[in-house]
């Protein structure tokens, strides 16, 4: 049989397909909701913690290419769920697999992932060579693309193709006001302890955390590093922040492109910088931080997704192994004089992390608060404590 007559072959016997806006199609096995979502599409190199990233709203409008071969292990469980709101749950529009997804084995496990899947309407896709994939999106950027899933395996790739490349993309969108909560609310559970699990504990000092897409570890080691955490709309004016007094300030994670969600967001930072108040800003919350500071940002090609990335803090020359989930980043050259980068990429030398000198004004670019990934991090949030 002709490699031609065996691609129609395999295309006949598909119920998912991954269409690209170049009209690259990648065909497989679809799972989870069905339908097609169009979306920005990206990897993600964690081994595990699939559960938490397709709930992390930074991940909004993305359809993520998993390389760990095996997904589905653990099964899924409402412990692990890191959006903090309703309208953040379903941040993410799809998911792409090597292999069928894997029956749970976990003690914690309530459902299976593909069950998972379909009652937040993702949509899944497996059987993809994930690693052309991934070398595809190194070699080329992060495409558009859409998802789809039909039972029949009947697709107008056409139709899709022109779906793909007529979406306006990542660049130039806020999505932050999609996921930011609409209302205050209190956080007071702490991190996960074995074997008790959540614990609420009510913290001495207090910090009002704007909410462009927080995930909920966030807020839970902050809980857990003794403050109590208030959460505020993403366009709460800084004279309600400050009328709360807090001892500091907290500028969340988030989707989209920090210049969009910028014009609205910059000059209720710059107003708390202004009021002396200790501020971290974690990912969308870090480069909003620096476009504050006269700073500015820019799009990457393929981005930083995944739970294994080699960071050093300039402030200690120790090396950390982080959580990082982002397509855009601070230039390190736009940087004014009174901003010190504190925190660098070893794997491609871009900036993590800055400092307002003389001021307890700080931000990373990668994850401290890690679900899923390492705890290297954690001390960030103790820093944040002390600053206070």
């Amino acid at each position: 049989m002709s490699d031609e007559n065996k691609k129609q072959v395999f295309n006949q016997t598909a119920t998912g397909a991954l269409i690209l806006a170049n009209g690259e199609v990648f065909y497989g096995q679809g799972c989870g909701a069905i339908g097609e979502a169009v979306g920005e599409v990206c990897f993600n190199t964690a081994m595990t913690g699939y559960q938490e990233i397709l709930t992390d709203p930074s991940y909004t409008d993305q359809i993520i290419c998993f390389t760990f071969p095996h997904i589905g292990n653990t099964g899924t469980t409402p412990e692990d769920e890191e959006a903090a709101t309703a309208q953040a749950q379903n941040a993410a529009r799809g998911a792409i697999f090597k292999a069928p997804i894997t029956p749970a084995s976990n003690w914690r496990s309530q459902s299976e992932l593909c069950d998972w899947l379909k009652q937040r309407g993702i949509i899944g896709l497996s059987g993809v060579d994930t690693r052309a994939l991934t070398s595809f999106i190194r070699d080329n950027g992060m495409p558009n693309g859409v998802i789809a899933h039909a039972p029949d395996g009947k697709f107008d790739i056409k139709a899709l193709a022109a779906k793909a490349s007529g979406w306006n993309g990542l660049v130039g969108a806020d999505l932050a006001l999609g996921v930011s909560t609409q209302e205050n609310f209190d956080w007071r559970e702490a991190r996960w302890v074995w074997p008790k699990g959540y614990e609420n504990k009510e913290g001495v000092k207090s910090v009002v955390l704007i909410d462009y897409g927080v995930k909920r570890n966030i807020m839970r080691n902050l809980v857990s590093s003794g403050m109590k955490v208030t959460v505020v709309p993403a366009k709460t004016p800084a004279k309600d922040i400050l009328a709360l007094k807090p001892d500091g300030v907290v500028l969340s994670n988030g989707p989209g492109d920090p210049a969009a969600t910028g014009k609205y967001a910059i000059p209720i930072i710059q107003e708390i910088i202004a009021a002396d108040k200790p501020i971290l800003g974690i990912c969308l919350g870090h480069q909003m931080l620096a476009l504050a500071l006269g700073a500015k940002t820019m799009k990457m090609e393929q981005g930083h997704h995944g739970a294994n990335h080699p960071v050093k803090d300039y402030t200690t020359n120790k090396v950390e192994i982080v959580s990082m989930n982002h397509g855009f980043a601070v230039d390190q050259d736009s940087l004014p004089e009174n901003v010190i980068e504190t925190h660098v990429s070893l794997f491609d030398g871009s900036n993590c992390g800055i400092q307002l000198k003389g001021k307890p004004v700080f931000s990373v670019q990668h994850h401290p608060e890690a679900s899923p990934g390492p705890q290297d991090s954690f001390y960030l949030f103790e820093r944040f404590a002390n600053a206070l």
